[in-house]
Order: structure tokens, then C-alpha cells, then sequence
């Protein structure tokens, strides 16, 4: 149901809706049905206990409004995962992208399309690059100013932010300005913003290995070199699920997020203050869903849903390995780096039993000696990959 109100709704939506026995949704959708003798109730807050709600009217003539296409960043698949196919029906409307597309020109297809009523800005830091279309939802009015001030931090201050309130209403209202010449304008809700991206900001790297600067660390994170081979070794595939055993700056497990939308991961820790840098980081670069585990790496791996892949970048032992092994699946994954003597022994004797390859990499980068240069090597690292 967009803003335009109940007299704009198609035969069908209108059909259901007077034929309910009892109907809930938000208070601004209500308000557009309100000459309706049908029993109404309010989406409470948190969302779930909605949900509870909805569910205790199974088999009884029920509508749930919502703005839209409640599947396109909307609240459709949190409902529906808790029925069977035969227990719904969807009736959408245009999405606010669609209305947003067909007042502006931008093609869709060529276009970021983000949900951030629910979720940080910092979900806009992996697309932040010059030229780049993004089209996003906001939680309320008061979101554009925090939108304006965020690219400003990440020096894309030059962004032209087109603002679309009320779309789909008589009462639509589109304002164009640039995020630094921001003025003190109020905005109404409903609202989204498209932004077209400009400025001088650092942009985050597409491939393996981005720079240590872009994580906070207090040193126990991969070198830049390193992590884009463990990467690569690692090989994400869509829809797999890491887990990043002995995570320091969660740097590994934030980059295979990084490479594609479908992929999961879990990140252990467990050392306070690196957990913490480990969700600074995540936050900061766009993946705030990353899973953080604050435990011993043993005491964890019992409780967490199954893996395809393992990273272990710190605190392997023997004890560890055996139990990893006893609990994967077939076709499970593991890397392991080891910089130790002990580690080194460890991954080769496993390589010995279990298989798999066994690399050894050696960097060196050049540094001054007074006035001239030599290499200086960096500790030499074993890699194992293995398949159960």
C-alpha cells in the first residue's frame, strides 16, 4: 500500500482489505483506511512482536499493510518464512524505487538500490565512488541531515543528494542539493534519497588485500599481501558461510563478506578489545551483519552453524585441528597460516595425514638504509589448504 491512500489501491488490495475481519499495520497506513468499520490495530514495536501477533490469527481473514513491494526491502519474507505457501497472499503495489526511477530517469538496472530505514549508513561505504547511482531508503526526516554529515566524514561532501518525500502522494515533494551546501530544511516522512556520488573520499578496493589502514588493530592483522593470497585460497562462492577462527581485526572475514551480498560468516575472538575493533571495522566498511564471537575458539566451534569454509589465522593446536576435523562436513574447507616453528610443524604433519597442498610465502618489501635500499623480508608463512 503506497501513500496515495485506499481510493489508488488496485480491485484485489481493496477486495481483501474490506473483506478482513481484522487488519494491523502502521499508524500512517491506518490512517488512509480510516472510514473502514474493520477492527484495526497498530504494527507494535519491535517488529517481531508484530509478528507474534500476526500469527496468532492463522486460519482467520487477516491484512497486514505495508508500503509497496513489501519484498524489496520490506517486511514480506520476515512474515512469510513463518507460513506455508498456502497461508499468504501478496498484493504489491509500485516499489518506491520504481516511483523514485520513473521521476528521476535513472535505470534501475544500472543502479545501488539500498534499505536504509533499518539498517546504518555505513552500508553505503563499499559503493562510495565517483559517478556511482545509488538509490536508498531512510528510517525517518531527520536521516537526510545524518546522511549529508556521513559522506561529508568520508570526503564525498560533493554528492548531489535528490530527495523524494511522500512519492506516489498528492502531496510528493522532490529537493536536489549538494550534501555540503545541506540547509535547514526539514524533510517529511516517507522518505528516500537517490545520490549521485562526487568527491575526493578514499574508495574501497573491489579485489583481495585492501590496505591495513582501512582497520583498526592493535597489530594482530594479515599483511595487505598476505590476506589477498589466504583470500584467494579461500575462494568465496555464493552463499557460503566463513568461519574466521582466531579473527584479530576480523580483516579476512570483513573482505570475504566484501567480495559478494550472499555470503555469511563468523568471525571468533577472544580477546575483548580485538572483538571490539572486529565490530568497529565491520561497521565502518559496510558489513555490520558479520557474526562476532566473543570465546575461546574451542568452546565456540560446538555451537555455531556448520561452515563451508575455515579460516585459521591464530591459536591452532593439534587438540583443535582433531576436533575441527571430527565435526565438518565432507567438502568443508580449511586454511590455515602458521608463522611459528610449532605451527609449522603442526601443518606439515597434518598435510602428511589429511592432504591437501602446502605453500610457503616469503614477502619482502624495500626499506632505507641511510641513504640506500635493500629488501627486508617478512616472516616466512605456511599456508595449508585442505578438503574434508
Amino acid at each position: 500500500m503506497d501513500d496515495g491512500g485506499f481510493d489508488k489501491l488496485s480491485d484485489d488490495a481493496k477486495r481483501y482489505i474490506t473483506s478482513a475481519v481484522y487488519i494491523i499495520g502502521p499508524k500512517r497506513h491506518l490512517s488512509m483506511i480510516a472510514n473502514l468499520d474493520t477492527p484495526c490495530e497498530e504494527w507494535p514495536v519491535p517488529f517481531n512482536l508484530g509478528i507474534d501477533k500476526l500469527l496468532t490469527r492463522r486460519g482467520l481473514p487477516t491484512v497486514m499493510l505495508v508500503s509497496g513491494d513489501p519484498f524489496w526491502f520490506g517486511a514480506g519474507s520476515h512474515i512469510t518464512q513463518h507460513l506455508a505457501d498456502d497461508e499468504w497472499l501478496s498484493v504489491p503495489s509500485h516499489s518506491c524505487f520504481s516511483l523514485c526511477a520513473s521521476e528521476i530517469g535513472w535505470p534501475l538496472d544500472k543502479t545501488i538500490t539500498l534499505g536504509l530505514h533499518s539498517a546504518p549508513l555505513q552500508r553505503l561505504r563499499p559503493h562510495l565512488a565517483p559517478g556511482r547511482r545509488i538509490m536508498a531508503t531512510l528510517r525517518d526526516g531527520s536521516s537526510v541531515r545524518l546522511l549529508a554529515d556521513y559522506l561529508i566524514e568520508n570526503g564525498f561532501g560533493k554528492t548531489e543528494i535528490i530527495c523524494l518525500e511522500k512519492l506516489g502522494n498528492a502531496h510528493q515533494n522532490i529537493k536536489k542539493f549538494c550534501a555540503e551546501e545541506i540547509e535547514q530544511t526539514e524533510f517529511s516522512h516517507p522518505i528516500m534519497v537517490a545520490l549521485l556520488v562526487a568527491g575526493k573520499g578514499k574508495i574501497l578496493p573491489k579485489s583481495f588485500g585492501i590496505e591495513n589502514s582501512w582497520f583498526i588493530h592493535d597489530g594482530q592483522i594479515s599483511k595487505q599481501s598476505i590476506r589477498a593470497i589466504t583470500l584467494s585460497a579461500l575462494a568465496p562462492r555464493a552463499g557460503e558461510h566463513l568461519w574466521d577462527l582466531g579473527a584479530g581485526s576480523g580483516s579476512i572475514s570483513i573482505e570475504w563478506l566484501l567480495s559478494d551480498a550472499s555470503l555469511q560468516a563468523t568471525a571468533v575472538e577472544k580477546q575483548k578489545h580485538r572483538a571490539d575493533n572486529i565490530r568497529q571495522n565491520a561497521l565502518m566498511l559496510g558489513v555490520d551483519h558479520l557474526n562476532i564471537i566473543e570465546a575461546d575458539i574451542s568452546d565456540a566451534i560446538t555451537k555455531m552453524e556448520k561452515p563451508d569454509c575455515i579460516f585459521i589465522g591464530g591459536g591452532l593446536r593439534e587438540a583443535l585441528l582433531k576436533k575441527l576435523w571430527d565435526q565438518i562436513a565432507d567438502g568443508t574447507r580449511i586454511i590455515a597460516n602458521g608463522v611459528t616453528l610449532e605451527t609449522d610443524r603442526l601443518l606439515t604433519s597434518a598435510h602428511a595425514r589429511l592432504g591437501g597442498t602446502l605453500t610457503r610465502i616469503e614477502i619482502s618489501q624495500i626499506e632505507g638504509i641511510g641513504r640506500m635500499h635493500a629488501w627486508k623480508a617478512s616472516y616466512p608463512i605456511t599456508q595449508w589448504v585442505v578438503e574434508k
